[in-house]
């Protein structure tokens, strides 16, 4: 792989790459779509870890997306700077540390839209219909073995792929590089992982969006692993430093607000990240915990940004070669502090009473959506004027966008399921909850 191809600025449906030299660039471009996207408006409803409580201060998967994109940028532009120091082809082309910057932006920005209500346990809980249920493995006979792979085992970076390129659900016609910055793992539904490679842990796309990765991989001389899996564009690597970052010291900073983490032994572990800058005594100036948090948080996330800067300058020939495929932050100086970090956020804030709650409400109402909506539009695509009065009226409940989508007779059984995959997975955790309240007979619609 080589930079240039890498950063090209094509989107799909082009015959060729504009220049990159513009006011605003395609990159700059991409991020501003993003931001004013209906799907990222929706992430200010879907939340982070905690479930939305009354403290201002806890972070929603907008507040968190925003903050990885600020910290995606600085590490972005820093290593841009460098790179471009390195290799003349790139200044010659005009090529400037800020596309670096807006392409890692915009990937970091996108990171997490692909993400159903109620984060994991909604991710969870759409497979869990179709692999674990009556109802759900009904399906399995009426799609191909490879859309029953894509069933079975949703995710929410393949969602997020195609909800970007999806021109039903707004696709917002991103450039190829932004795209492959945002695939974290460049595979389909139907690649065998392999062995310990970290980009290859989960899938990136599913089987009928595998065609658009493939013209972009091509475009971007992103090198072929198997015929379902490829290496991972170089800048992926920062996009998962920034939200590694993120969310170890910031789920640190929210359970320490919410009272889970005692302050002390918060500030002893990021005064570790910190290392010699960190000092007690001005700290001490700081009357106000919340205050006290804050400077804690942004020195430990400097320092953590200029350690995964010089482990990937480091590492730049590798990454290229494809055989450098370990998270950055696994290879930092302070790897060892961040797995502390890690193990305490499981034991202390993922396990918590509060976070578990969340959770089976979360597998409760997102299965129960999945399973309402799925055989509703089957038995109205299926069964004509033989559907229950019940699906029908479920199928109603579906808004006029979505039901536009399935008045398409040609779509297959496995189509049709996706868009009800689409609608459900965009649902905000307020709307997800309404919804399963309209549907159990709890409130009136």
């Amino acid at each position: 792989m080589n930079w240039l191809n890498l950063l090209s600025a094509k989107r799909f449906g082009e015959s060729k790459s504009l220049p990159l030299a513009e006011t605003r660039s395609r990159f700059e471009q991409d991020y501003d779509r993003i931001i004013f996207s209906y799907p990222f408006r929706k992430l200010q409803d879907k939340t982070q870890v905690f479930p939305m409580p009354e403290d201002d201060f806890v972070h929603t998967r907008l507040t968190h997306s925003l903050e990885v994109a600020s910290v995606g940028r600085s590490l972005a532009k820093e290593v841009g700077k460098k790179v471009l120091a390195q290799h003349d082809e790139l200044r010659r082309a005009g090529v400037t540390y800020q596309d670096f910057g807006d392409i890692v932006a915009a990937a970091c920005l996108a990171h997490d839209v692909g993400n159903p209500p109620f984060g994991h346990s909604g991710e969870e809980s759409i497979s869990s219909f179709f692999l674990n249920t009556e109802q759900g493995r009904f399906f399995e006979s009426k799609v191909r073995p490879e859309e029953w792979l894509d069933l079975i085992n949703f995710e929410g970076n393949a969602q997020g792929f195609r909800l970007l390129n999806n021109p039903h659900q707004g696709g917002l016609s991103l450039t190829y590089s932004t795209l492959a910055a945002f695939t974290k793992y460049p595979l389909s539904s139907a690649a065998k992982k392999m062995g310990l490679r970290k980009s290859q842990k989960k899938y990136g796309f599913y089987q009928n969006d595998k065609v658009q990765f493939e013209i972009l991989a091509e475009t971007l001389g992103l090198e072929r692993l198997t015929s379902d899996s490829w290496i991972r564009h170089p800048l992926t690597f920062l996009v998962e430093a920034a939200d590694d970052i993120c969310y170890n010291i910031i789920d640190l900073e929210d359970a320490t607000r919410l009272g889970l983490v005692p302050f002390e032994e918060t500030k002893n572990l990021l005064s570790q990240i910190i290392g010699a800058p960190f000092s007690e005594e001005k700290l001490s100036r700081v009357v106000d915990i919340n205050e006290k948090l804050g400077v804690l948080r942004a020195m430990s996330i400097y320092q953590l940004i200029q350690e995964a800067i010089v482990v990937f300058m480091a590492k730049e020939a590798q990454i290229l070669f494809g055989t450098f495929d370990l998270a950055l932050t696994d290879s930092i100086p302070s790897a060892d502090t961040l797995k502390k970090i890690s193990d305490l956020s499981i034991q202390k804030i993922y396990r918590s009473r509060q976070v578990l709650e969340r959770e089976v409400a979360g597998y409760e109402i997102v299965e129960k959506l999945t399973a309402s909506l799925s055989y509703a539009v089957y038995s109205k695509k299926n069964l004509g004027e033989q559907i229950a009065a019940k699906d029908r009226k479920m199928y109603e409940v579906l808004p006029d966008s979505f039901k536009i989508q399935l008045m398409d007779k040609s779509l297959s059984n496995y189509e049709n399921l996706r868009i009800v995959i689409d609608f459900i997975s965009g649902l905000t955790d307020s709307n997800a909850s309404r919804l399963y309240k309209i549907i159990s007979g709890g409130i009136k619609n």
